[in-house]
This record gives structure tokens, C-alpha cells and sequence, in this order.
């Protein structure tokens, strides 16, 4: 029996989380809900229920009814300097009770009012509701969109991906996404072995991406850390019984899996070189502004 979902209202002291990585392009991150509906089973952030009364991450979702006033009080304070601000960093923010909450079209609006670029990240088709924001965006800061594809095959997908959109509709709000000339790439992560590791499926997505003239591919392996490893493991043996041992042995025999990984990655890099497709998303980055100027659309104020 499928579980219920629940929602529960909480307020934020900031909208923005201030990144320290030396790995990452920009330093702000942007997260409307705390927990996911998605219920992606290779989810790496299952760990951030850890100090909330319900640590049910998939199932208990919290969303944070004060973050478009939290957001509008950070950038229009002096300090404010314009920086990429990253959308979906830990959860999607086009998961489905966005559908009832709008909170991306209200934020969406005060990015344009400050001209403040993002990148957003996303699984949802949904993203396609605030297209003319998007392209709004794109003109006056800058926008990157990234959609995952982990798999072509649609059932496969629906067992890893269950609450994400299909991904044929995904590939069809890629391409309206593209066809109004915005910046989209693909993050073809995790790569799950013995899963969507196969030649077939990565081939289908760099093709997929070629046909569409995306803008760049972030292809990564899957990694197993905290608590979703044991959730990845559970998985497997209640669905994919017959390679949940492969899969074990190979993350807990570090020579296997770095041997594994040297063949994937010389298959990645065959696939870049034949469909001639980036692999650098910083490239790709909206460029920041060094001087404040705010601007204001009397048709954007946000509701």
C-alpha cells in the first residue's frame, strides 16, 4: 500500500544557505521544501531530516511558508551583491505540492525585480508553468536549468524516480525549454551500476542530448554515503534481489569499484568525443553582475 504523504508548515530564519565549497561555482542555495515527494531511491539527501521531529524524508515534507519574504528581505539589503543563487540544491522545488504553493513563480519575480541569475535544478515538468519567468529571467540576470535523466527506459525510471516527472515528459519540457532559447543542460547522475550503467541507456541520452542541442552533460557514478546507502541497499534486495549482491560487493571492494569506475568513465569519455557534447557546465553559468541595480516590473510584484 502505497504511504501517504504529509506536509507541515514551518518558517525559515534565512531563504538562503550560504555555501563554502571550493568545488562549487556559486555560494548561495535555495531550498522552498525540506524532504522530498520525489522519492528518488539514490536520494544522497536523506540525511538533512536528521534534527527534525519526523526524519521521514520522503513521506514527511515541510515546507517553508515565509520564504518569499525572507528572500525579498535578503536582496534588497545593501549587501546584496547579485550572486548566482542555486534552486534545488537538495530538494526539487517543482516537486508536485508546488502545483498548490507557487512559491517558484513569486521567487522567480523577485530574482527579475533584483537581477539576480540561478541555476535550477529539477526532475518536473512542471517548470514549464513558469516559462515566461524563465525567459524574463534569462534576459535581465541569466538562468541555467538542469534536468535530470538517470534512464530512458520508463519503468525502470518510475521504480527509481517514482513521485519525478515521466521522463518523456521531461524530454518534452527540454525541448520547449530549448526552443525559447534558454540555457539546459542534463545531469545524467548517479549512473547506477548494473542499473542505467549500460552502454544502450548512456548512448540514448547523449543522443538524446545531441538531437536537442543541450547545452552540456554532467555525467557522474553513484555514490553510497549515510543513510542512503543502507535505504539503496533495502531497495535492491525488495526489488532488484538479483543484483543486489553484485552491487554490494562492488561498494564494499574498493579495487572493484575503481575498476568499474575507470571503465565507465573511459565510456563517458568516448560518448563526449563522438556527439561532441560539453561536459562543462560552468561554461554555461549566468555571469555576475559587480554593481547593484535594481529594477521593477509593476506586472512581476510578486502576490
Amino acid at each position: 500500500m502505497k504511504k501517504k504523504i504529509t506536509y507541515q508548515s514551518i518558517v525559515c530564519k534565512s531563504a538562503l544557505n550560504h555555501i563554502d565549497s571550493k568545488f562549487l561555482p556559486y555560494h548561495w542555495d535555495l531550498n522552498i521544501y525540506r524532504g522530498c515527494a520525489h522519492q528518488c531511491v539514490y536520494c544522497f539527501a536523506q540525511y538533512s531530516h536528521r534534527y527534525l521531529e519526523n526524519s521521514d524524508f520522503f513521506h514527511h515534507l515541510y515546507v517553508k511558508t515565509n520564504i518569499v519574504e525572507q528572500l525579498e528581505k535578503k536582496l534588497k539589503s545593501k549587501s546584496w551583491k547579485q550572486e548566482i543563487i542555486n534552486l534545488g540544491g537538495v530538494t526539487d522545488s517543482y516537486q508536485p505540492i508546488e502545483e498548490e504553493y507557487q512559491f517558484m513563480r513569486s521567487i522567480l519575480k523577485l530574482l527579475i525585480k533584483y537581477q539576480t541569475p540561478a541555476v535550477i535544478s529539477t526532475k518536473s515538468s512542471l517548470i514549464l508553468r513558469d516559462l515566461d519567468l524563465l525567459k524574463e529571467l534569462s534576459k535581465v540576470a541569466g538562468v541555467q536549468i538542469a534536468f535530470t535523466i538517470t534512464s530512458l527506459d520508463e519503468s525502470l525510471a518510475k521504480i527509481i524516480e517514482p513521485g519525478a516527472s515521466p521522463v518523456k515528459k521531461r524530454i518534452q519540457a527540454i525541448a520547449a525549454l530549448k526552443r525559447e532559447g534558454l540555457t539546459v543542460g542534463v545531469h545524467l547522475m548517479p549512473i547506477i551500476p548494473y542499473l542505467t550503467s549500460s552502454e544502450k541507456n548512456l548512448r540514448g541520452i547523449f543522443e538524446l542530448a545531441k538531437r536537442l542541442k543541450l547545452d552540456y552533460i554532467i555525467a557522474s557514478p553513484l555514490n553510497l554515503r549515510g543513510k542512503t546507502r543502507n535505504f539503496f541497499y533495502q531497495f535492491l534486495e525488495e526489488r532488484f534481489v538479483d543484483r543486489a549482491s553484485l552491487l554490494k560487493e562492488l561498494f564494499e571492494n574498493r579495487g572493484k569499484e575503481k575498476d568499474y569506475k575507470r571503465k565507465l568513465f573511459k565510456l563517458l569519455r568516448d560518448l563526449y568525443r563522438e556527439y561532441q557534447v560539453s561536459s562543462n557546465y560552468r561554461k554555461f553559468l549566468p555571469k555576475e553582475k559587480k554593481e547593484i541595480k535594481q529594477i521593477s516590473f509593476e506586472n512581476l510584484s510578486h502576490e
